[in-house]
């Protein structure tokens, strides 16, 4: 499916472009903002690659994974993903992640890229499951998912090594039936 474009209240999801390097550098270059993310900061051209790689992934026929720029007032302030599980294909499930420019946290834009992930993996793609891991320590993080409906499962202990040490990290996840009841969705 491509391209993808949705709007919510305040923020949009859309494709990435190539000339969007310089925004996404403001969110994954910036070492408050990939604090609690799996990689340590990035750098211009590590950045530039990604976007590369995103943009020729989101062309291919059967497509797994959605990486989106979250745009507000035409701008781009973060970077949405939805990856369809393919380890088991035809169990419809699908794990998100977002991150935003520190200067628009706080505004609720975090909440509604999220929103808009869930609506892209329920109500587009037909998920029936969606799971977030975080870091344990990023309590904004589990509010965005706790306040959309995701429920906390869970503590993977020692899931990823980030900057020389093992993390654990917390999952959180929402079924379609929990989805649909929470959005009065037929």
């Amino acid at each position: 499916m491509y391209p993808i474009s949705i709007t919510g209240d305040g923020v949009g999801l859309r494709e990435f472009a190539a000339d969007d390097v310089d925004a996404v550098l403001a969110v994954y270059g910036d070492p408050v903002v990939v604090e609690h993310l799996s990689f340590e900061p990035r750098n211009r051209e590590q950045v530039a690659a990604t976007l590369a790689g995103v943009i020729e992934a989101a062309k291919e026929g059967l497509r797994r994974e959605y990486s989106l720029a979250v745009v507000a007032a035409d701008e781009v302030i973060g970077f949405a993903r939805l990856a369809v599980d393919a380890q088991h294909p035809g169990q419809s499930s699908g794990q998100i992640g977002f991150a935003l420019r520190a200067d628009r946290w706080g505004h609720g834009l975090g909440s509604e890229a999220v929103r808009l992930l869930l609506r892209l993996g329920f109500e587009v793609l037909g998920l029936h499951r969606l799971w977030g891991a975080r870091s344990p320590d990023n309590a904004t993080s589990a509010r965005v998912m706790s306040k959309l409906g995701m429920e906390e499962e869970g503590r993977i202990r020692g899931h990823l090594k980030v900057r020389g040490s093992w993390r654990d990290s917390v999952v959180h996840s929402i079924l379609e039936d929990d989805w649909r009841a929470l959005n009065d969705i037929q």
